[in-house]
C-alpha cells in the first residue's frame, strides 16, 4: 500500500508531539501523576452519562454491522462497569511509582558504583479493537509509568475512545502535565494504522491488541519494536485423578463467565483413561451453561446428544464465544503434545491431584501463564498483583504475560565514580 503523504506527515507531526510529550514525563513526579490519575477516576465518574451516551451510539452501530453477542458484551458499557473503570484507575495510583525505582547496585573492583534504574520507554503506540476500556486502563498505566501514549481504537468504539481521550487529556492538562502525552490519530482506517507503525524513529514500541488479522498486519508493516497480545487459544487438561465436582466447576466458569476475553477457556482435554466417567458430566455442564461443544470422535460417542463434530480448524481456535472444543487426549504426554502443537503461549490449565503431574506440565508448558487446579481466567494482572493491565503479551521480549506498570519501563545503568579514570 503507498501511503498517502498528507496523511505521512499528519502522523509524523503527531509522533513529534508525543515526543515533546514523552520528555516531559520522564521527570514527572509522583505527586502529578498521582494528580493525574484522581482527575481521571473522578473524570469517568462526572461523565458517566456522556460516556454511556456514546456507547450507545457505538453498541448500535456493532449490532448493524452484525457483530455477536461476545462482540458486543466487550463494547458494551454500563453505570457499574464505569464505576470498576475508576477504581480500577485508583489502584493504578495507588501502586508504587516504578521510574527512578533503583533494581539492582553493586561497587565494581575499580571504585566505580554501579545501579540500574527504570526509566520509562517512551513513546507507546497501543493498537486495540473493541474495548473502549483499554483507552483508560492503557492511557493510565503508559503515563504512570512515564510514557507518552498513542491511543488507536477501533471504528466500533470511536464514540466511547473519543469521550474517554477528552478525560484524559483534560486530567492532564489539569495536573500540570501536557495534553499530547495522550493522543490519536486523526483517521481510524488501517492506513492510519500503517502511518502510525512504520515511522522508524515515532514510537519506541507499539503493543496491538486485538484479533490475528489486526496484529499480523502490524507485524508486516512496524517498523519499530512489536508486543504481541495475541490470541487467547488457553485449554485446561483434566488428568484422571482430578477431583470431577471440581473440575467441572473450573471448566464452566473459564468458559462461560466471559467467554470473549482472551483468558477464557477455548479447549478442554479430557485424559483418556477417565473420558467415560468425566466427559459426560463436563460436557453436559457446559451445555447447561449455554455452551455449543464440537467434540472429537471420542467425546462423539460419549455424548452424542450434545455435541457437534468438531473439524480439524476446531483445534487451535480462539472463539471468543460461547464454543468450546472437548478434545480427548492419551493421558500428560497427549495434552502436551496437543498444546504444543495448537497453544498461543497465553494460559494453559491441569486439573490432578497428581503433585508429580503438576510439576511436570508446569515446566513443560510453554505459555505465559500456567495454572494448576483453577480457572485460565485468572490470569490477569489484577489477580496476579499487578494492579491494572496493558494486556497480556504472548511475545518472550521484553515481557511475557500480564503487562503491568513495571513492565512498560526499561532499565538503564546509573555509573558514580569519584574522579576515575579507566587504565
Amino acid at each position: 500500500m503507498t501511503l498517502d503523504p498528507q496523511l505521512v506527515s499528519e502522523t509524523q507531526a503527531l509522533l513529534a508531539r508525543a515526543r515533546v510529550a514523552a520528555r516531559r514525563l520522564a521527570i514527572a513526579t509522583t505527586a502529578e501523576k498521582t494528580q493525574f490519575l484522581a482527575g481521571v477516576a473522578q473524570g469517568v465518574r462526572d461523565r458517566t452519562p456522556d460516556i454511556l451516551s456514546a456507547n450507545l451510539q457505538d453498541v448500535a452501530r456493532a449490532s448493524e454491522r452484525g457483530r455477536n453477542a461476545a462482540f458486543i458484551d466487550r463494547l458494551r458499557l454500563s453505570a457499574s462497569r464505569l464505576e470498576s473503570l475508576a477504581g480500577a484507575v485508583e489502584e493504578i495510583s495507588a501502586l508504587p511509582d516504578p521510574v527512578g525505582a533503583t533494581t539492582s547496585g553493586t561497587r565494581r573492583p575499580s571504585g566505580i558504583e554501579v545501579r540500574k534504574v527504570r526509566i520509562p520507554l517512551g513513546v507507546i503506540g497501543i493498537v486495540y479493537e473493541s474495548r473502549p476500556n483499554v483507552t483508560i486502563d492503557a492511557g493510565c498505566l503508559c503515563i504512570k509509568a512515564g510514557n507518552a501514549v498513542v491511543l488507536r481504537g477501533g471504528s466500533d468504539a470511536s464514540s466511547s475512545n473519543a469521550v474517554f481521550l477528552d478525560v484524559l487529556r483534560t486530567a492532564l492538562t489539569d495536573a500540570g502535565l501536557p495534553a499530547d502525552a495522550a493522543m490519536a490519530p486523526a483517521t481510524a482506517s488501517h492506513s492510519g494504522i500503517e502511518a502510525l507503525v512504520s515511522q522508524a524513529g515515532g514510537l519506541d514500541v507499539i503493543i496491538p491488541r486485538g484479533g490475528t488479522r489486526l496484529i499480523d498486519a502490524v507485524n508486516r508493516w512496524a517498523r519499530v519494536p512489536v508486543i504481541q497480545h495475541y490470541e487467547g487459544v488457553c485449554h485446561i487438561f483434566v488428568e484422571s485423578s482430578a477431583d470431577l465436582a471440581e473440575a467441572t466447576a473450573i471448566a464452566v466458569n473459564a468458559k462461560a463467565q466471559r467467554p470473549g476475553v482472551c483468558n477464557a477457556m477455548e479447549a478442554l482435554l479430557v485424559d483418556a483413561a477417565s473420558a467415560e466417567t468425566m466427559a459426560p458430566q463436563l460436557v453436559a455442564a457446559l451445555r447447561a451453561a449455554n455452551v455449543e461443544v464440537r467434540g472429537c470422535d471420542r467425546i462423539q460417542e460419549l455424548c452424542p446428544e450434545d455435541v457437534v463434530p468438531a473439524s480439524a480448524a476446531d483445534r487451535g481456535r480462539e472463539y471468543l464465544d460461547l464454543i468450546c472444543l472437548v478434545q480427548v487426549v492419551d493421558g500428560l504426554e497427549g495434552a502436551l503434545a496437543h498444546i504444543a502443537n495448537h497453544g498461543s503461549g497465553h494460559t494453559e490449565a491441569i486439573l490432578t491431584q497428581d503433585i508429580r503431574l503438576a510439576s511436570r506440565f508446569t515446566q513443560a508448558v510453554d505459555a505465559s501463564c500456567v495454572v494448576v487446579n483453577a480457572s485460565t481466567r485468572f490470569n490477569d494482572g489484577g489477580c496476579l498483583g499487578l494492579g491494572a493491565e496493558i494486556g497480556i503479551s504472548t511475545t518472550k521480549l521484553h515481557a511475557y504475560g500480564p503487562m503491568g506498570l513495571e513492565a512498560l519501563t526499561t532499565q538503564k545503568y546509573v555509573v558514580v565514580g569519584e574522579g576515575h579514570v579507566r587504565n
